[in-house]
Protein backbone atom coordinates (compact mmCIF):
# COMPACT_ATOMS: atom_id res chain seq x y z
CA UNK A 1 0.00 0.00 0.00
CA UNK A 2 1.34 3.54 -0.99
CA UNK A 3 1.67 6.63 0.99
CA UNK A 4 -1.47 8.76 1.17
CA UNK A 5 -1.57 11.75 -0.61
CA UNK A 6 -2.23 15.50 0.19
CA UNK A 7 -2.50 17.88 -2.66
CA UNK A 8 -1.98 21.45 -2.08
CA UNK A 9 -3.19 23.79 -4.10
CA UNK A 10 -1.65 27.26 -4.22
CA UNK A 11 2.39 27.10 -3.16
CA UNK A 12 4.25 29.88 -2.01
CA UNK A 13 6.81 30.61 1.05
CA UNK A 14 4.02 31.16 3.55
CA UNK A 15 1.38 28.79 3.81
CA UNK A 16 1.66 26.69 0.86
CA UNK A 17 5.13 25.39 1.85
CA UNK A 18 3.97 25.05 5.45
CA UNK A 19 1.03 22.65 4.73
CA UNK A 20 3.06 20.98 2.54
CA UNK A 21 6.00 20.23 4.80
CA UNK A 22 3.72 19.74 7.88
CA UNK A 23 2.08 16.75 5.68
CA UNK A 24 5.04 15.45 4.17
CA UNK A 25 6.72 15.12 7.49
CA UNK A 26 3.23 12.66 8.67
CA UNK A 27 4.43 9.98 5.72
CA UNK A 28 2.13 11.87 2.70
CA UNK A 29 3.18 11.94 -0.77
CA UNK A 30 2.74 15.61 -1.34
CA UNK A 31 1.60 17.41 -4.38
CA UNK A 32 2.17 21.05 -4.93
CA UNK A 33 -0.06 22.78 -7.70
CA UNK A 34 0.28 25.96 -8.94
CA UNK A 35 0.13 28.41 -11.81
CA UNK A 36 3.90 28.43 -11.90
CA UNK A 37 6.33 25.22 -10.75
CA UNK A 38 9.26 28.33 -10.23
CA UNK A 39 8.91 28.39 -6.75
CA UNK A 40 7.34 24.46 -6.13
CA UNK A 41 9.26 22.07 -8.08
CA UNK A 42 12.51 23.32 -5.50
CA UNK A 43 9.87 22.73 -2.65
CA UNK A 44 8.83 19.50 -3.84
CA UNK A 45 12.55 18.32 -4.18
CA UNK A 46 13.07 19.44 -0.62
CA UNK A 47 10.36 17.15 0.27
CA UNK A 48 10.32 14.01 -1.84
CA UNK A 49 7.24 15.49 -3.27
CA UNK A 50 6.13 16.38 -7.12
CA UNK A 51 4.92 20.01 -8.49
CA UNK A 52 2.46 20.29 -11.06
CA UNK A 53 1.76 23.72 -13.00
CA UNK A 54 -2.27 24.22 -12.63
CA UNK A 55 -3.69 27.49 -13.23
CA UNK A 56 -6.91 27.38 -11.25
CA UNK A 57 -8.66 29.65 -13.16
CA UNK A 58 -8.39 27.62 -16.15
CA UNK A 59 -11.11 23.94 -15.72
CA UNK A 60 -8.72 22.28 -18.54
CA UNK A 61 -5.97 22.71 -16.34
CA UNK A 62 -7.69 21.53 -13.55
CA UNK A 63 -8.57 18.22 -15.11
CA UNK A 64 -5.17 17.56 -16.41
CA UNK A 65 -3.06 18.14 -13.23
CA UNK A 66 -5.41 16.01 -10.98
CA UNK A 67 -4.85 13.48 -13.87
CA UNK A 68 -1.34 13.46 -13.55
CA UNK A 69 -1.75 13.25 -9.77
CA UNK A 70 -3.36 9.73 -9.40
CA UNK A 71 -1.33 8.57 -12.69
CA UNK A 72 1.70 9.21 -10.51
CA UNK A 73 0.48 9.23 -6.59
CA UNK A 74 -2.48 7.58 -6.50
CA UNK A 75 -6.38 8.86 -5.39
CA UNK A 76 -6.27 12.33 -3.25
CA UNK A 77 -6.82 11.53 0.78
CA UNK A 78 -6.61 15.71 1.58
CA UNK A 79 -7.01 18.41 -0.50
CA UNK A 80 -5.67 21.67 0.93
CA UNK A 81 -7.43 24.25 -1.01
CA UNK A 82 -4.27 27.39 -0.77
CA UNK A 83 -5.34 28.90 -3.56
CA UNK A 84 -7.12 32.58 -2.60
CA UNK A 85 -5.78 35.89 -4.82
CA UNK A 86 -7.70 38.78 -5.57
CA UNK A 87 -8.25 42.39 -6.53
CA UNK A 88 -9.02 45.20 -4.11
CA UNK A 89 -10.47 48.14 -4.37
CA UNK A 90 -14.25 49.70 -4.11
CA UNK A 91 -16.73 48.62 -6.23
CA UNK A 92 -15.88 51.67 -8.50
CA UNK A 93 -12.49 50.94 -9.24
CA UNK A 94 -12.56 47.23 -9.33
CA UNK A 95 -13.26 46.42 -13.36
CA UNK A 96 -15.63 43.36 -14.17
CA UNK A 97 -12.80 41.84 -14.70
CA UNK A 98 -11.02 41.74 -11.32
CA UNK A 99 -14.77 40.30 -9.30
CA UNK A 100 -15.00 37.57 -12.37
CA UNK A 101 -11.02 36.40 -11.95
CA UNK A 102 -11.90 36.25 -7.86
CA UNK A 103 -15.14 33.98 -8.29
CA UNK A 104 -12.99 31.95 -10.66
CA UNK A 105 -9.59 31.87 -7.78
CA UNK A 106 -12.01 30.93 -4.71
CA UNK A 107 -14.89 29.53 -5.77
CA UNK A 108 -14.88 27.88 -9.06
CA UNK A 109 -11.02 26.22 -8.86
CA UNK A 110 -12.72 25.21 -5.24
CA UNK A 111 -15.66 23.34 -6.57
CA UNK A 112 -13.56 21.92 -9.60
CA UNK A 113 -11.08 20.49 -7.93
CA UNK A 114 -13.19 19.31 -5.16
CA UNK A 115 -14.98 17.02 -8.34
CA UNK A 116 -11.57 16.14 -8.98
CA UNK A 117 -11.19 14.09 -5.68
CA UNK A 118 -14.75 13.38 -3.89
CA UNK A 119 -15.41 10.59 -5.87
CA UNK A 120 -12.56 7.62 -4.54
CA UNK A 121 -13.23 9.55 -1.00
CA UNK A 122 -16.77 8.56 -1.36
CA UNK A 123 -15.71 4.44 -2.41
CA UNK A 124 -14.23 4.57 0.87
CA UNK A 125 -15.98 6.80 3.29
CA UNK A 126 -13.35 8.74 3.81
CA UNK A 127 -10.93 12.17 3.13
CA UNK A 128 -10.66 15.45 3.76
CA UNK A 129 -10.72 19.03 1.69
CA UNK A 130 -9.53 21.80 3.71
CA UNK A 131 -9.76 25.32 2.62
CA UNK A 132 -8.17 28.76 3.23
CA UNK A 133 -10.13 30.82 3.69
CA UNK A 134 -10.42 34.91 4.79
CA UNK A 135 -12.15 37.10 7.74
CA UNK A 136 -13.75 38.93 4.41
CA UNK A 137 -16.01 36.28 3.96
CA UNK A 138 -17.64 37.24 7.13
CA UNK A 139 -17.30 41.10 6.42
CA UNK A 140 -17.62 43.05 3.50
CA UNK A 141 -15.52 46.72 3.42
CA UNK A 142 -15.47 49.40 0.70
CA UNK A 143 -11.81 48.46 -0.05
CA UNK A 144 -12.73 44.15 -0.44
CA UNK A 145 -15.69 44.61 -2.11
CA UNK A 146 -14.08 42.50 -4.71
CA UNK A 147 -12.19 39.76 -2.71
CA UNK A 148 -14.62 39.68 0.15
CA UNK A 149 -17.77 38.97 -2.00
CA UNK A 150 -16.05 35.82 -3.63
CA UNK A 151 -14.26 34.44 -0.19
CA UNK A 152 -18.22 34.90 1.34
CA UNK A 153 -18.94 32.98 -1.55
CA UNK A 154 -16.06 30.30 -1.14
CA UNK A 155 -17.24 29.85 2.64
CA UNK A 156 -20.84 29.20 1.67
CA UNK A 157 -19.93 26.69 -1.13
CA UNK A 158 -17.64 24.51 1.26
CA UNK A 159 -20.66 24.75 3.93
CA UNK A 160 -22.82 23.30 1.49
CA UNK A 161 -20.24 20.51 0.94
CA UNK A 162 -19.43 19.94 4.46
CA UNK A 163 -23.56 19.61 5.22
CA UNK A 164 -23.66 17.17 1.82
CA UNK A 165 -19.99 14.99 2.16
CA UNK A 166 -20.07 14.81 5.89
CA UNK A 167 -22.52 11.80 6.42
CA UNK A 168 -20.53 10.28 3.62
CA UNK A 169 -17.43 10.55 5.67
CA UNK A 170 -15.88 13.07 3.96
CA UNK A 171 -14.55 15.99 6.42
CA UNK A 172 -14.63 19.64 4.79
CA UNK A 173 -13.19 22.53 7.03
CA UNK A 174 -12.81 26.17 6.61
CA UNK A 175 -9.89 27.82 8.05
CA UNK A 176 -10.31 31.89 8.24
CA UNK A 177 -7.15 33.32 8.61
CA UNK A 178 -7.61 36.76 10.72
CA UNK A 179 -4.17 38.61 10.58
CA UNK A 180 -1.28 39.38 8.96
CA UNK A 181 0.71 36.23 7.63
CA UNK A 182 4.46 36.53 7.76
CA UNK A 183 7.45 34.05 6.75
CA UNK A 184 8.22 31.54 9.64
CA UNK A 185 11.87 32.60 10.19
CA UNK A 186 11.15 35.96 10.00
CA UNK A 187 7.58 36.75 11.98
CA UNK A 188 7.51 38.00 14.73
CA UNK A 189 5.42 35.91 17.50
CA UNK A 190 3.04 38.82 18.71
CA UNK A 191 1.78 40.03 15.62
CA UNK A 192 1.94 38.15 12.99
CA UNK A 193 0.43 34.82 11.92
CA UNK A 194 3.48 31.73 11.72
CA UNK A 195 2.42 29.61 8.80
CA UNK A 196 4.27 26.60 10.51
CA UNK A 197 1.33 27.04 13.40
CA UNK A 198 -1.23 27.65 10.73
CA UNK A 199 -0.77 24.37 9.49
CA UNK A 200 -0.93 22.68 12.78
CA UNK A 201 -4.90 23.70 13.05
CA UNK A 202 -4.66 22.55 9.02
CA UNK A 203 -3.29 19.06 10.13
CA UNK A 204 -5.49 18.48 13.31
CA UNK A 205 -8.83 18.91 11.04
CA UNK A 206 -7.73 16.84 8.67
CA UNK A 207 -6.99 14.09 11.55
CA UNK A 208 -9.97 15.35 13.61
CA UNK A 209 -12.26 12.03 14.56
CA UNK A 210 -15.41 11.82 13.27
CA UNK A 211 -17.69 12.09 16.46
CA UNK A 212 -16.29 15.79 16.75
CA UNK A 213 -15.67 17.50 13.80
CA UNK A 214 -15.33 20.95 12.87
CA UNK A 215 -16.69 22.99 9.99
CA UNK A 216 -14.92 26.92 10.70
CA UNK A 217 -12.20 27.41 12.46
CA UNK A 218 -10.50 30.98 12.84
CA UNK A 219 -6.90 31.76 13.60
CA UNK A 220 -5.20 34.74 14.70
CA UNK A 221 -2.46 36.36 16.47
CA UNK A 222 -2.55 37.09 19.97
CA UNK A 223 -2.77 40.23 19.92
CA UNK A 224 -4.69 40.82 16.51
CA UNK A 225 -7.66 43.64 17.01
CA UNK A 226 -10.74 41.49 16.34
Amino acid sequence: MGKPVCVVIGIGPKNGRAFASRFAREGYAVALLSRSTDYSSGLAEELGGRAYACDVTDPEAIRSAFAQVRDDLGDVDVLLYNAGSGQFGTFDDVPDEGYEIGWQINVRGFLQSTREVVGPMRERGSGAIIVTGATASLRGKPFTAAFASAKAAQRSLAQSFARQLGPEGIHVALVIVDGGIGIDEQTDDEGTLRPSDIAETVYHLAMQPKSAWSFEVDVRPFKENW
